[in-house]
């Protein structure tokens, strides 16, 4: 019996970026404009980071930026697949980022861009993080969200359902910001911020975004997929739906990808905390400047 909580084939997932990985570099625009926002992030933080952890490395691109950063010391590359592990400079680690093989509390910072919308097990993989993480560590991680490819997606259902009469999956469920954020807290983090963004990316048509899905070996890797390729018509369909709906007026199709940031801490006893019910020391009304009313309505006769 087939374990519901495994969403993706990463066996599948992994053998595709391995094969793809050889032209890692000649795709990366969207991973290079996710490592830019998180460094931006990581600018403003004045702390020192000893040892800092790339999580899901690809090949390496964000853990060079993180060696640029005041206060980084060690850079530490993990990566599942073979041949982008062999591009990541410095120390690497290829294991998977579901099994990680860290001790309690010896990192100061994980950072990962683009890599943990694909595991299984999330809620364990951010546990496993923040036990990994010292106090006060920090954890900043960019996933693809639930709106990723919603263009690419719809069409390919519409036209299933109207050649064939039914429909499979085809474009990878990925969670929304308030469902991800939650698990922060779930996890044990301190202070849990999550937010989301999204990126549009225009194509000549639909088939050079499938294309560029294939080539950086991202392409259907559900459990749940259809085991029989799309067939010709149903494909010619998709194709044909996804430039009627979304088209822009120079021809070209837009591809939406929604970037969530998680943002988190490793408790530490001199981080701010929350105060404690009925602890605040002015009543909210006078700090709106207004009256307050009771909620409770009066008994009338």
């Amino acid at each position: 019996m087939t374990d519901a909580r495994q969403i993706f084939d990463r066996r599948l997932l992994w053998r595709r970026r391995n094969r793809a990985a050889a032209a890692a570099d000649q795709h990366d625009f969207l991973l290079a404009s996710v490592a830019n926002d998180l460094m931006e992030r990581l600018a403003i933080v004045r702390r020192q980071f000893a040892v800092a952890l790339n999580l899901g490395a690809h090949h390496g691109l964000l853990g060079e930026r993180l060696r640029s950063l005041p206060g980084v010391e060690t850079v530490i590359h993990l990566e599942p697949v073979a041949e982008l592990v062999r591009q990541c400079p410095g120390l690497r680690v290829q294991a998977d980022e579901e099994a990680l093989p860290f001790r309690s509390q010896s990192l100061d910072l994980v950072a990962s861009a683009l890599a943990l919308q694909l595991v299984n097990d999330l809620p364990g993989t951010l546990l496993q993080i923040r036990h990994a993480l010292k106090p006060d560590g920090l954890l900043l991680a960019a996933l693809l969200g639930g709106d990723t490819l919603f263009e690419l997606r719809t069409a390919l259902l519409l036209a299933e359902e109207e050649v064939e009469g039914g429909v499979s999956p085809r474009v990878a469920p990925f969670a929304d910001v308030r469902d991800l954020g939650a698990l922060l807290p779930r996890a044990g983090f301190a202070l849990p911020v999550a937010d989301a963004y999204s990126i549009t990316v225009t194509y000549p048509d639909p088939l050079a975004l499938m294309r560029e899905l294939r080539a950086v070996g991202v392409a259907n890797a559900l459990r749940a997929r259809a085991r029989k390729p799309l067939r010709r018509q149903t494909l010619a369909r998709a194709l044909e739906l996804y430039s009627e709906r979304y088209a822009l007026p120079n021809g070209r199709v837009p591809a939406t990808f929604e970037i969530v940031t998680l943002t988190g801490w490793a408790p530490h006893q001199n981080q701010q905390q929350p105060l404690r019910p009925g602890s605040a020391k002015m009543r909210l009304a006078e700090a709106l400047n207004t009256h307050e009313r009771s909620a409770i309505g009066r008994a009338t006769d």
